[in-house]
């Protein structure tokens, strides 16, 4: 079974800055927003429709990027609030809706199960949707440091970073907190680190979240949710006791509330992506290929260790790895999950049961080798990717070749 890796070449990568946003751009922009919401509702309604129109006919209509855009230039001719906002985030609402149904109905026809689908489109209320405008190259310039939105929207970017070359579309929104962000898509070039001849495996965790085939380049978990936790949990409780009835708007103390415990919840998510990127620049700076375990924790979530898997952030991490190397033109290796803490790094000999998670200890009847578990998976990915384990720090010599993965 071939390992699917991640080669080095340029891409797509998104750069985020703050804006600070005037009292009257802040207008333009909500009244913006208002517009496309109303067409991303339109195209809701049309859908289920057409949907509920091909329950009993014989032939078939459909909902797509052209009736769609044929619905946008009938309500732009015949309102004049439609007409005032410009043409170019109203299109790519159209188109974000058209993908997002596409989605949909492509897991609908795989029969996937319900839990596993992406849902329909779903209609957006004022009070629940958080702003979110895209523009692409023709609906934005930048001039002076400022980034002029089509029209006439001037916004002032907090330039935290140069971007390296020119955007080729921006998207506007709002956070929970209020804070307004633009975020560019730029074509990057990959940017080459020296080579070190060094190969490193990568296996995810709970207790620590992640092992690898070198001790000095694992990552403890960090408790940044731990951390917080008693600080989140007093703020909670004053949402719950201030929650207000069901239809009735909500108090000035649980707004407060609300919005002190989403400062804690983007702080700790700030945490967890700072100490996963800093780690995987410095393994992507020591080794030219990694063997990454393709885990998808997903599962984890309705398990007794949801709460520290999430703490973990596993996802966040591997996400800042592949990019990290990405960008620095490593080639990662990711390895498919099956059977790697039962399989032996040294021999290639399979238990016949799966060790309980109490169990930190792999011992191989076969061959006698004793380790921990987590670093013999380490060096199994290392084996699964085809990489040579001499060149680990670490790694197990040369052995039989471990069976492949289901």
């Amino acid at each position: 079974m071939m390992t699917p890796a991640i080669a080095e070449g340029s891409g797509h990568v998104r750069y985020t800055y703050r804006l600070r946003v005037s009292s009257t751009a802040r207008t333009d922009l909500m009244a913006e927003w208002a517009r496309c919401r109303w067409v991303w509702n339109e195209c809701v309604a049309m859908s289920r429709k057409v949907h509920t129109a091909n329950r009993d006919a014989a032939e078939k209509t459909t909902c797509g990027p052209a009736q769609l855009d044929k619905m946008l230039t009938e309500a732009r001719t015949a309102t004049g609030w439609l007409r005032e906002g410009a043409s170019v985030p109203q299109q790519q609402t159209i188109r974000d809706f058209g993908k997002s149904r596409a989605k949909a109905l492509k897991d609908i026809k795989a029969g996937l199960p319900m839990r596993q689908r992406a849902g329909m489109p779903r209609i957006k209320r004022k009070r629940d949707a958080l702003p979110s405008l895209n523009y692409t190259r023709r609906g934005f310039r930048l001039k002076d440091g400022r980034l002029h939105l089509a029209g006439g929207i001037a916004l002032t970017v907090v330039w935290s970073r140069d971007l390296p070359a020119d955007p080729t579309s921006v998207r506007v929104y709002r956070d929970i907190l209020g804070h307004w962000y633009a975020s560019f898509v730029v074509e990057t070039a990959a940017e080459p680190l020296p080579s070190t001849g060094a190969v490193i495996g990568v296996d995810w965790g709970v207790k620590e979240t992640a092992t690898t085939t070198s001790d000095a380049h694992d990552l403890p978990h960090a408790h940044h949710g731990r951390t917080a936790a008693a600080k989140l949990a007093r703020y909670q409780k004053q949402m719950a006791r201030r929650k207000p009835a069901r239809g009735k708007a909500a108090s000035k103390g649980y707004r407060t509330a609300s919005r002190a415990a989403a400062k804690v919840h983007k702080k700790v998510a700030r945490q967890r992506q700072d100490t996963a990127r800093k780690w995987a620049k410095t393994v992507v700076r020591d080794f030219d290929q990694l063997a990454v375990e393709d885990f998808k924790p997903k599962f984890l979530a309705k398990s007794t260790m949801a709460r520290k898997a999430a703490d973990a952030a596993i996802g966040a991490t591997k996400t800042a790895l592949t990019e990290m190397a990405r960008k620095h033109g490593r080639i990662v290796h990711l390895v498919h999950p099956a059977h790697t803490t039962m399989d032996c790094s040294e021999c290639g000999a399979r238990t016949k049961h799966a060790l309980p998670l109490s169990e930190r200890t792999y011992a191989c009847t076969a061959c006698g080798a004793v380790s921990p578990r987590d670093k013999n998976s380490a060096r199994v990915m290392i084996v699964r990717a085809g990489l040579n384990p001499a060149g680990a720090d670490g790694g197990s010599p040369p052995g039989a070749p471990l069976p492949e993965a289901a």
